[in-house]
């Protein structure tokens, strides 16, 4: 079984996460009438000029944040955020205390995991996204590209159904951006898994996104990729311009 055997075990084309008329701030409403269905095997890009929101509703759409209006439904893995994984821009790698890159990725398993088996789940999210290689390696030696890799395999440990990622392709060249949205398409189609990416790479969304949410002017645009994309106001609303 790969890192993301266990992404299916809710029912099948069963939402996991529903909102309807969702309010999403911390005091305030950021955005408002948010309606949003994430889905088994979706990729969703979440589009946005930065201090839009996503992260406010992305940390709302997992129940980190409480809505302010609304209503917001959530399998009970999604629930529980034992099928979340959350994958960061970035995170800082502490020198002072060495670990290696089994022992990180071990890091993002939870207690329900018994710890004969960690080495096992941790083995199989490296060689989901082909690193296996740098399994002994010190996790605070590696290039931006293998810290990339590294952090997306300590989310797939935990064998999720909802991948969430914060810019997984910020700063890494044109190559890099293609192998990587690759494997992790690659994922989806295999496991099922849903994808929701925070990202400004349209050349990514164009390539693997089924679904876009634009987030601009305190509302949430959905749609199927092919025509969110295809939208001059879509390019507009991000800054680039009529397309």
């Amino acid at each position: 079984m790969n890192a993301a055997g266990d992404a299916a075990s809710n029912r099948p084309g069963a939402p996991l996460v529903a909102a309807v008329g969702l309010a999403v701030g911390r005091r305030q409403p950021l955005l408002r009438d948010v309606a949003l269905t994430l889905l088994p095997a979706q990729c969703w890009f979440l589009l946005g000029r930065n201090g839009s929101g996503k992260t406010t509703l992305i940390a709302t759409l997992l129940g980190l944040l409480p809505p302010l209006g609304g209503r917001i439904t959530m399998a009970p893995g999604i629930a529980d955020r034992s099928g979340v994984g959350f994958v960061p821009q970035e995170q800082r790698f502490q020198q002072s205390l060495p670990v290696t890159v089994t022992e990180f990725v071990c890091l993002g398993l939870s207690a329900r995991v018994a710890a004969a088996d960690r080495a096992a789940h941790a083995a199989a999210a490296l060689e989901s996204m082909h690193i296996e290689h740098l399994a002994r390696r010190i996790s605070g030696e590696l290039s931006l590209g293998q810290r990339r890799r590294v952090l997306i395999a300590r989310a797939l440990a935990r064998r999720p159904a909802l991948l969430v990622l914060d810019e997984p392709t910020a700063n890494l060249d044109p190559f890099g951006s293609g192998q990587l949205g690759a494997d992790l398409e690659h994922l989806r189609a295999d496991a099922g898994m849903c994808l929701l990416h925070a990202s400004h790479d349209l050349d990514l969304a164009r390539r693997y996104a089924t679904h876009v949410a634009l987030v601009a002017q305190g509302t949430v645009r959905t749609g199927p990729a092919a025509d969110m994309l295809a939208d001059a106001g879509t390019h507009e609303e991000l800054g680039l311009g009529k397309r």
